[in-house]
């Protein structure tokens, strides 16, 4: 049986992200598992992921998979722009981290509404990823039209109470 090319390329993609990650991906030992079954590699990576994806998603949930992806590659990329001498990266992660906090706050108050909405998840993870892509950068947009004209009123009068009381 012949694979179709496009999958081909799929494995030759997801080779090269490997082989740019080394130790995340554990190379090496694919590389000695695919010498002595005669798989790919990348086989067994895909079979890996999947077997990890299973055991978090049975151990918590699918609130447990929505928290890890809003959360670890966020985290990840906050560390790396603390030590960046870029300042635009510092403030596209602040930025993510007011609208997590904010969007986290809403949904602890509102959870008993995220039984109700169909897909709830899969549309948190969604938007989630959509905050942080680097395509995207919708922090920033969430965060200039729908969070900053509702608070900054308030910490504009809380700046003046605050001077008056020096």
């Amino acid at each position: 049986m012949t694979v179709p090319e496009p999958v081909l390329q799929a494995l030759d993609k997801i080779d090269a992200m490997m082989a740019k990650y080394p130790t995340v991906s554990q190379y090496e030992k694919l590389k000695e598992i695919e010498k002595k079954t005669g798989y790919s590699k990348v086989y067994f990576f895909l079979l890996a992921i999947a077997v990890i994806s299973t055991i978090v998603y049975t151990l918590g949930g699918a609130k447990l998979v929505t928290d890890l992806v809003s959360f670890v590659y966020p985290a990840y990329m906050s560390f790396k722009a603390i030590d960046s001498s870029n300042v635009g990266d510092d403030t596209q992660w602040l930025t993510y981290w007011v609208v997590f906090s904010f969007f986290t706050i809403i949904e602890s108050i509102a959870g008993f509404l995220t039984d109700f909405i169909p897909f709830y998840f899969p549309l948190k993870v969604s938007f989630f990823i959509w905050l942080y892509h680097p395509k995207f950068l919708g922090a920033g947009m969430v965060y200039s039209q729908a969070i900053k004209p509702f608070v900054m009123p308030y910490l504009n009068s809380m700046s003046a109470v605050q001077k008056k009381s020096d």
